[in-house]
Order: structure tokens, then C-alpha cells, then sequence
């Protein structure tokens, strides 16, 4: 494997770029110099579960059943419980449907 120049200029550049970005969101956020309220708040605040769901959602629908029954179980209990014992619903949910399904090698 052979290394260019022009390959770890753009690494490097990418990497200073990501720094920066981070770097100037933490600034302008500290303190009172933005301060974040009403209808972007509520934007800000509704980005995680909007990511979640859209990495997670496809999965759902194009793995198969056990797949689909579990995340149908997670939403229900994400209803009542935290994150992470939402999250717990859905693996072992999924272990189970598998195992009962006999889809044990399923991805």
C-alpha cells in the first residue's frame, strides 16, 4: 500500500476542518452569546430520536420478521422505559423471535 502526499493532505485537512467546526460550536454556545429557545430548542431537542430512527427504521423493514416484531416491541416500551432499557427490549426481543422463529442465523 502507497501513501500520496495528496492523500494525507486531504486526511489532514478533513481532521483540521472537524476540529474547528467542533471547536467554534462549543464557542458559540458558551455562555450567554446564543442562547437557544421556542421553536429551535424544540428542533434541536427532536434531532436524536429523528437519527435514531432513521439509522435503525430500514433494518426493521428489509431484515426480516423478528426484526420487524421486535422494533414494534422497542417503540411500545420506549413508551414507558429509559433509552437503555428500551434498547434491552429490542435485543432480547429480537434473540427470542429469532430462536422462536428459527431464524437463529439471521443477521
Amino acid at each position: 500500500m502507497t501513501f500520496h502526499a495528496t492523500t494525507l493532505e486531504a486526511i489532514a485537512a478533513m481532521a483540521i476542518v472537524t476540529y474547528l467546526t467542533r471547536v467554534a460550536g462549543m464557542l458559540l454556545v458558551r455562555g450567554d452569546r446564543f442562547a437557544v429557545r421556542g421553536r429551535a430548542k424544540a428542533a434541536l431537542d427532536a434531532i436524536p430520536p429523528v437519527m435514531f430512527v432513521t439509522i435503525i427504521a430500514p433494518t426493521l423493514l428489509v431484515t426480516g420478521w423478528p426484526e420487524t416484531l421486535a422494533g414494534l416491541l422497542a417503540a411500545v416500551a420506549s413508551v414507558r422505559l429509559p433509552l437503555l432499557g428500551t434498547i434491552l427490549v429490542g435485543v432480547v426481543a429480537v434473540a427470542v423471535l429469532r430462536l422462536g422463529l428459527g431464524m437463529a442465523g439471521a443477521p
